[in-house]
């Protein structure tokens, strides 16, 4: 009842939205729904203070292919930082050479997301990082041997006492995710065009961007993707108006629905976050569209109900682009060095 109310009051929005004239009058209407992207990473909600030990700690263990069972798959073989925080591929490719059910979303500006993964079932940057580790289709290892191969090495060892001190047990499970937490929440995407303008830089964004942001709020696209990460804040049906092919939509994949078993939240995802969409195609849970103007189209005759023009699609696709921000220059690290007793990498 909720949701068909908001889209109820969206609409309404959508038909009474005023004509915007010039840049101050757009930047009014704009801070309404969306946020600037800040410089540093926010606190986190968790509690899990963001050190500078905790922060090298968490890029070891997110590039450390080791902390697979095969020794060959890493946190960053999925969600690559320097292709926009996924791999380019529609469906990752793990354990065993298996392809998951999923395309990987994108870890950047991942803090800003109300839940992880498409149907929401981590609450936490923490939470998630525990589970491709342990999912046989990607990293397919287990908490303990993660730990023992973490105790392993002097070199974890000694960074994990740095990490968490006061504990006496600092490796850990727990800790490891938290560490990985503290790290990815360091990986913003601020300054884009459309954050300067945001801010005051009436020159930030042309006038083809600019139509589209209007373009983008009078057609109702803000309606799910608002706020600082444009979605991830929310969850919608896939389908709206009119569902997709079964191509786009699985109909083996039910959603959020495997969540919450509720019956209204089949089909049900995490709406996408849009920030660096232009740079990390393909798209959709399915990831079987490439073309970011084929997923505008799509997405405005499943959700909105409306075939749009190729002019206006040229616009919103435009100022889509104009989302992209600086991307996080992250130095690979120098990995602590395996011992006798690190467990051997176990064939696939």
């Amino acid at each position: 009842m909720k949701r068909n109310l908001a889209f109820a009051l969206a609409a309404t929005t959508v038909l009474a939205a005023p004509a915007l004239a010039d840049d101050a009058a757009l930047r009014e209407e704009a801070k309404g729904l969306f946020e600037v992207i800040p410089m540093q990473a926010p606190q986190l909600a968790s509690g899990n203070s963001i050190t500078r030990e905790k922060v090298d700690l968490g890029t070891m263990l997110f590039f450390d292919p080791r902390m697979s069972k095969s020794g060959l798959f890493s946190c960053q073989s999925c969600h690559n930082v320097g292709l926009g925080g996924v791999d380019g591929l529609e469906t990752s490719v793990g354990h065993g050479w298996q392809k998951g059910p999923r395309n990987a979303p994108t870890m950047l500006n991942a803090v800003f997301n109300i839940a992880q993964f498409w149907d929401g079932r981590a609450p936490d940057l923490a939470a998630q990082a525990k589970g491709p580790v342990q999912a046989g289709v990607e990293m397919n290892n287990t908490p303990d041997q993660v730990v023992a191969t973490l105790n392993s090495m002097p070199g974890y060892v000694d960074a994990f006492k740095a990490s968490f001190p006061g504990e006496a047990d600092p490796v850990t499970f727990d800790n490891f995710a938290l560490a990985i937490e503290a790290f990815e929440a360091t990986l913003v995407t601020p300054n884009s065009k459309f954050d300067q303008f945001l801010m005051g830089q009436d020159g930030a964004m042309n006038e083809q961007e600019k139509r589209g942001l209007v373009a983008f709020m009078d057609k109702g696209c803000s309606s799910c993707h608002n706020g600082i990460n444009f979605g991830g804040n929310g969850y919608y049906p896939f389908g709206l108006i009119e569902k997709p092919g079964a191509d786009i939509l699985p109909e083996g994949d039910r959603g959020r629905f495997a969540v919450t078993e509720t019956a209204d939240d089949e089909y049900v995802f995490r709406a996408a976050p849009l920030r660096n969409i232009a740079v990390t195609a393909p798209y959709f849970h399915s990831g079987k569209v490439w073309d970011l103007k084929v997923a505008v189209d799509i997405m405005a005759e499943s959700q909105l109900g409306e075939q749009l023009d190729e002019a206006t699609i040229d616009d919103i696709v435009a100022f889509l682009g104009t989302l992209t921000g600086e991307q996080p220059r992250v130095v690979h690290p120098t990995f602590p060095v395996s011992t006798a007793t690190t467990p051997k990498p176990a064939p696939m």
